[in-house]
């Protein structure tokens, strides 16, 4: 079994009379890239505090590597990275500079900083000035600074943040490549849907400081039933004789139906049943739930229950 990297247990966090985190028990295997989705205010920042120890709960535990948080915090954040918001960097400084300045407050060794600007592919443009770095060479440089002590684990919170198309590529191609070549477990807390779901082996969905659900993406496709599109000449005709034979369907326009199914063979049986009745299918074609379709519908269920209360 894969050792967790992360558990937290109950993990409470209120703020006055704001609860940000409640009972929240994370489990985030090791090497994985584990998702943290939801919308701005969910409580992901408040979290990512609680697991490095910036803010104490209110109640719960949080676990690191199997080990309680509590009882060995500096050992066992010496196993941790973060990259939290917008890094920290002197522009004066060059790159190289600028991870040498951690490398002594570290105590790291002179041939980490190569490690960690290789991993983040700045070796070209370490000597140059931050000042003249793109934001996306800023944030590769954070990344490289968050892995000079050589860590188990990275904690990024919304890393791609305020960068361009192309920077967020290099970031998302980063983190794909971290746990394979390098062994890292990544935690990263985004509210954009697309980018989650590109790179992410585990996802956990958090709203309104709740847990919605966690697991692997299939898992979460599961979540929501496959349906299928269809263009008809006689609509009418095909929804009458689709609700006979068992099926859930129901138009969509003029001449379109959507009709609920499990798989590319409830697709082929449709399509023949349609087509044995008479019917031209002039447009067939086969939808998977997405992510966002699923966040949408997991988040807009809660706030319904919350509305209800």
């Amino acid at each position: 079994m894969t050792e967790l990297a992360i558990t937290t247990f109950r993990l409470t966090r209120r703020f006055g009379d704001l609860t940000a985190v409640a009972d929240l028990d994370l489990q985030v295997p090791g090497g994985s890239v584990y998702g943290f989705l939801g919308p701005n205010g969910a409580g992901k920042t408040t979290t990512i505090r609680l697991l490095l120890g910036l803010i104490r709960p209110n109640a719960g535990e949080v676990r690191l590597f199997g080990q309680s948080l509590r009882d060995g915090r500096m050992t066992l954040l010496r196993r941790v990275g973060a990259l939290v918001e917008t890094p920290s960097l002197y522009p004066h400084l060059t790159g190289r500079e600028n991870l040498e300045v951690t490398r002594r407050l570290l105590d790291a060794r002179q041939e980490q900083i190569n490690r960690a600007l290789a991993i983040v592919k700045l070796e070209q443009d370490a000597h140059r000035r931050v000042a003249h770095y793109s934001s996306g060479m800023r944030q590769r440089l954070g990344l490289a600074l968050a892995l000079l002590g050589e860590p188990e684990l990275l904690i990024l919170d919304e890393p791609t943040n305020g960068l361009d198309p192309a920077g967020i590529r290099e970031m998302r191609d980063l983190i794909c490549r971290l746990p394979e070549e390098h062994g890292v477990t990544v935690f990263l807390s985004s509210h954009l849907l697309n980018e989650v779901e590109q790179v992410a082996t585990h996802i956990g969905i958090i709203h309104r400081g709740k847990m919605l659900f966690q697991g692997t993406p299939d898992e979460l496709q599961a979540q929501l039933e496959e349906h299928v599109t269809l263009e008809v000449d006689q609509p009418d005709v095909a929804l009458r004789l689709l609700s006979q034979a068992g099926w859930t369907a129901q138009r969509n326009g003029n001449h379109r139906l959507v009709v609920q199914v499990n798989g590319h063979s409830d697709v082929a049986m449709i399509n023949a049943q349609l087509v044995h009745a008479g019917m031209n299918v002039f447009h067939l074609n086969l939808k998977q739930p997405s992510l966002e379709d699923i966040f949408l519908k997991l988040t807009g269920e809660q706030d319904r229950q919350g509305g209800s209360k």
